[in-house]
């Protein structure tokens, strides 16, 4: 059926077993802030590769990530993320950046879709979070939608890429209540962006 956000349930139903194969088991907290019927903006922390184990733990309906471009360079990973509707953001060009924040604002209007971004840009394994970029705040300013920030407790006790480490172990996720957009304007994202960060900080930070 061709490239479709449909298409993301069958790459997550591909991903979800990995759970059970790494033997790590997930804890979700604060379901019930996803009973939204409206689209929303879904912001997350960003640790390693396991984040995507994460991610499709709780991904709701007509849900895509954004991810960088060189993503879709990746063989059959780039096309599976391709045909699922994943948007694709080249962070080198602001230009081409803002145009697709502006139509993707556009397209959750329109098709009530819900987006994921790890707004660090990066993954990081230090203790807390790196300064956040304001793509995905100005996205949920331009589409008055709400955002759900999404935490992962770290991982430290059972994976390291350092120490190569990797054991069974217990993944958290805490899924913060919704954050209003309605009112904003562009001048109020880098308060928002702020404040989302620091909530997701003292989170993070009581999981640590």
């Amino acid at each position: 059926r061709g490239r479709t956000v449909e298409n993301m349930k069958i790459l997550r139903a591909a991903i979800l077993p990995l759970k059970h194969f790494f033997g790590i088991k997930m804890q979700v907290w604060g379901y019930e802030h996803l009973n939204i019927k409206e689209p929303y903006v879904m912001v997350c922390n960003h640790q390693a590769s396991l984040d995507l184990m994460g991610m499709v733990e709780i991904m709701p309906d007509h849900c895509v990530p954004i991810a960088k471009k060189e993503l879709m360079y990746m063989g059959t990973v780039g096309w599976a993320c391709w045909l699922s509707g994943i948007i694709f953001i080249d962070r080198q060009k602001t230009g081409d950046a803002i145009d697709v924040i502006a139509q993707t604002a556009r397209t959750m209007r329109r098709e009530n879709l819900r987006v994921w971004i790890f707004p660090e840009g990066t993954r990081n394994r230090d203790k807390s979070m790196l300064p956040f970029k304001r793509g995905a705040f100005h996205l949920a300013v331009q589409a008055q939608v709400p955002i759900i920030p999404i935490v992962i407790s770290p991982y430290w006790n059972f994976y390291s890429s350092k120490d190569k480490k990797f054991i069974p172990g217990t993944c958290t996720i805490q899924i913060l209540p919704r954050i209003e957009t309605q009112g904003l304007s562009p001048k109020n994202v880098p308060d928002l962006t702020e404040t989302v960060r620091k909530a997701m900080v003292d989170v993070f930070s009581e999981m640590s």
